[in-house]
């Protein structure tokens, strides 16, 4: 087995993506199973190693119930390493795969824990960059959204050029793959694209490249959510192409709030 920092024991791969690989792994102080990502650094090593720790540790500084908790990084053997928490559940991806969609009512209360995620992420002043599906967790009593390994802090420009895009493109705001820098309603645009994925079984533009997405998105509009029912509305309030018409988080946790008491109150 595997030892990493003379403390985790590396167990067996648990994801690979376009970042790095995340592992199984076990505590030896601690005496608990966390999650390491490997990380795949690629460009000029000094910059990348600087941009990495620069976002692990906006990550780590961020505390919610609905985020991924980073208890450490580690620099080995030339590589570089988070220590997260290890999350027993399966990703809302994974989920889908398996029954293809959700009720309106479920996604409605998965989509106010990842938005309540979001706005603290924002409070903070750190955008997510890749809110999708496979990056939101169910475990049984939380929904958690994890691997902010792209995250950025609001404003830094560096990070956001069309050559550097970095993201899903099926799950990016328009503006983000005409070249446009991340902001907080780049990331509200992904989060709507989730709960459609959610409801449809697929993303409102399903490309697998920026150039596809891209395509898609000139030629008109997304097939109208068919299943959302009450959601409906705000899932289409969250993806306008115009990020200055598109709802807020303020905006849309008031719609959630009320469609989830209308949703319940009609359940009594």
């Amino acid at each position: 087995m595997r030892e990493i920092g003379g403390r985790y024991l590396l167990n067996e791969e648990a994801g690979r993506g376009g970042m790095g690989v995340v592992w199984r792994a076990f505590d030896q102080l601690l005496h608990r199973e966390v999650a390491l990502k490997e990380l795949t650094l690629t460009g000029e090593a000094a910059a990348v190693r600087r941009r990495v720790l620069k976002e692990a540790r906006m990550a780590a500084g961020l505390t919610h119930p609905s985020i991924v908790t980073v208890h450490d990084l580690i620099e080995e053997g030339g590589r570089l390493w988070i220590v997260m928490e290890y999350l027993d559940g399966l990703s809302l991806h994974q989920l889908l795969t398996q029954v293809g969609t959700l009720p309106a009512q479920s996604v409605a209360a998965i989509g106010q824990h990842l938005l309540a995620a979001l706005m603290n992420a924002h409070a903070s002043g750190v955008l997510h960059r890749d809110v999708k599906p496979a990056n939101v967790v169910l475990t049984g009593d939380r929904v958690v959204l994890t691997d902010f390994g792209i995250a950025t802090a609001e404003g830094d420009m560096r990070s956001t050029s069309s050559r550097g895009l970095r993201g899903t493109p099926a799950f990016m705001a328009p503006e983000r793959l005409h070249g446009g820098p991340a902001t907080k309603q780049a990331d509200m645009w992904s989060f709507g694209a989730t709960l459609y994925s959610a409801v449809e079984g697929q993303p409102p533009f399903p490309g697998k490249d920026a150039v596809t997405v891209l395509a898609m998105t000139q030629e008109g509009g997304y097939p109208p959510p068919r299943r959302a029912g009450a959601l409906r509305p705000i899932i289409e309030g969250l993806l306008l192409p115009d990020p200055r018409h598109r709802l807020f988080p303020d905006q849309t946790a008031v719609l959630l709030a009320g469609l989830r008491s209308s949703n319940y109150q009609a359940a009594m």
